[in-house]
């Protein structure tokens, strides 16, 4: 059985071991490109990179930043991507009120003040009943130590400077899924309904008992959701 190309973007503060669960479950089905992105500080520069690093045509998936990087590539290059999944993501830009709190932590990681995912941070990330699983929150800590401060601040930048990619997603025509945790905090249910309603071809999957980070909090939920889009 021939082997689907999937390109896998991480999102902030992610290295690709956030895909981890989802590389193990899917090597039968799937050879994978996963970049990372935290060496650019603009989407144009990340969506290139990712580009330069894939094959010919591939399957896409983002998760949270990654979700944005992937909109950037369709913009690009659509005749390459032959599916995408969004996973716990948004085409909207920030609020006002969000870019302002993404400068604030800038500010901070300039001044020395970076530390990485602080624990008081996971309530916003991962489902009240994870708060503690440090199978979860260890990966978190260690992928916010493996990117840094300098890292982390090219990341912000990058989200900051996005487009709107709402205007996009009537483009898009090709098997879309998205994939949304319950309990995301961070981008929340709504976002990925409003997603899902205007991409033609798109099936909305919701993961029960999820907040942000999916791909590990539900790892079999969601490699099983991206079995079905892979083969479909």
């Amino acid at each position: 059985m021939s082997r689907s190309p999937l390109v896998l973007l991480p999102g902030l503060l992610n290295t690709h071991r956030v895909f981890a669960p989802q590389v193990e479950a899917l090597a039968d089905i799937a050879s994978f490109t996963i970049p990372e992105l935290w060496h650019h500080d603009t989407m144009a520069a990340m969506a290139e990179a990712a580009l330069a690093a894939a094959p010919p045509t591939f399957a896409l998936c983002g998760f949270s930043m990654g979700g944005y990087v992937a909109f950037e590539i369709f913009r690009r290059a659509p005749e390459r991507v032959e599916r995408i999944a969004l996973i716990d993501t948004q085409a909207a830009p920030d609020s006002p009120e969000t870019a302002a709190r993404r400068r604030g932590f800038i500010e901070q990681t300039q001044i020395g003040r970076f530390h990485g995912i602080h624990p008081t941070l996971l309530p916003q990330l991962v489902h009240p009943s994870r708060v503690t699983d440090e199978s979860i929150t260890q990966p978190l800590f260690d992928m916010a130590c493996d990117i840094g401060g300098d890292g982390f601040v090219r990341q912000q930048q990058a989200i900051l400077g996005r487009a709107d990619s709402r205007p996009l997603l009537v483009e898009i025509e090709i098997p879309t899924l998205v994939i949304v945790g319950r309990q995301d905090r961070v981008t929340p249910l709504a976002r990925a309904q409003e997603m899902a309603s205007d991409i033609a071809n798109a099936r909305l999957q919701v993961i029960d008992e999820s907040g942000h980070m999916t791909p590990l909090e539900k790892p079999a939920e969601v490699s099983a959701a991206l079995r079905r889009w892979l083969t479909q």
